[in-house]
């Protein structure tokens, strides 16, 4: 019987092209998730049959175990960018990702690997980076074969970073950001998924790789470069981060009253996270010790930020039409 791979959060942006990836290699794919009936799309990456969503909270140990029963390797992408009721923080990152890791050795599964973050710090003043570095510590306390893997700012077809910053071009001449000299290494979805694969398959050596694409500029730079696929022209302002924190206060204070029903689109721990630079360690494992080549910006933005351009797919035909002669 070909071997099975569980990925808890399997539906999501990178859990997708991994569960994609495993399921070429002929692999059976278990997609762990809280709303099976949202991952049906998961099922024609394979044969009928070969890639199953199946319900499963990341926070109850039953629940966790009965996913892995019978599993060979065990991907953990289960992660959220904002702390909203019970699916805090602390709940998913760190207590979820030690949970994982444990009864991945009580099962006796062969391989497993942690999605993570770059800047992941237990002494971090931001807690997506504090409780990512508590799920790091717990996973390899637990499981000391396991690989984690700690990639940038991920970009990609249903990013929520270029996608979001290029919707906001559509209400206003104008783009207010924060934390505009940050810097950032964008990384290719696939290629994380690509590094989680090599992981699965036992070909990589246990530890923590962080993961960055070939570019590093400021989140500044990554809007101008946004713009210029969009072709559009805004007026980029960037904020203090004190007034940013007022704001994301607000909008936070909005979510705590209608119980997250109406979710930040700012929170005050993203405020805070964007004070720090977002790219590779000098002295880490990556791509290089990996054999894989990341994939630049510029031959995958243009693939879909186009439907942001003011005539769309048809911006290309409008641009060429400007130089017919009509003179003759």
């Amino acid at each position: 019987m070909s071997k099975l791979v569980t990925i808890y959060g399997g539906s999501g942006f990178v859990g997708r092209y991994i569960a994609r990836r495993m399921a070429k290699h002929g692999w059976r794919v278990r997609v762990a998730v809280r709303r099976p009936n949202e991952a049906l799309f998961v099922k024609p990456y394979g044969a009928v049959g070969q890639v199953e969503p199946i319900l499963c909270n990341i926070r109850d140990d039953a629940s966790v175990r009965a996913a892995m029963q019978g599993a060979d390797a065990v991907v953990n992408c289960v992660g959220v960018l904002n702390s909203i009721g019970k699916n805090s923080f602390d709940a998913v990152h760190h207590d979820g990702a030690g949970r994982v890791a444990r009864i991945a050795t009580e099962e006796g599964v062969g391989q497993l690997v942690q999605l993570s973050a770059i800047g992941a710090n237990a002494e971090s003043e931001s807690e997506y980076a504090r409780t990512k570095a508590q799920g790091e510590e717990d996973v390899q306390a637990a499981f000391p074969g396991a690989v984690i893997l700690r990639p940038s700012v991920i970009f990609g077809t249903d990013d929520q970073f270029f996608n979001r910053f290029a919707n906001m071009t559509r209400f206003g001449p104008v783009m207010p950001i924060t934390g505009g000299d940050t810097k950032f290494q964008p990384v290719h979805v696939d290629d994380v998924a690509n590094a989680a694969e090599l992981a699965v398959l036992g070909q990589v050596e246990a530890g923590v790789y962080e993961l960055g694409g070939p570019d590093v500029e400021t989140l500044r730079e990554s809007i101008d470069r946004m713009l210029t696929v969009t072709q559009r022209r805004r007026l980029v302002v960037n904020l203090p981060f004190g007034i940013a924190r007022l704001q994301a206060g607000i909008f936070d204070l909005i979510q705590w009253i209608s119980g997250g029903l109406i979710a930040s689109p700012l929170t005050r721990d993203q405020v805070t996270s964007l004070g720090y630079d977002n790219v590779v360690s000098e002295d880490a494992k990556g791509f290089a010790d990996l054999g894989i080549t990341p994939r630049a910006m510029a031959a995958i933005l243009p693939d879909y930020l186009w439907r942001f351009r003011v005539s769309g797919q048809y911006a290309a035909i409008q641009n060429s039409a400007k130089n017919l002669r009509t003179d003759i």
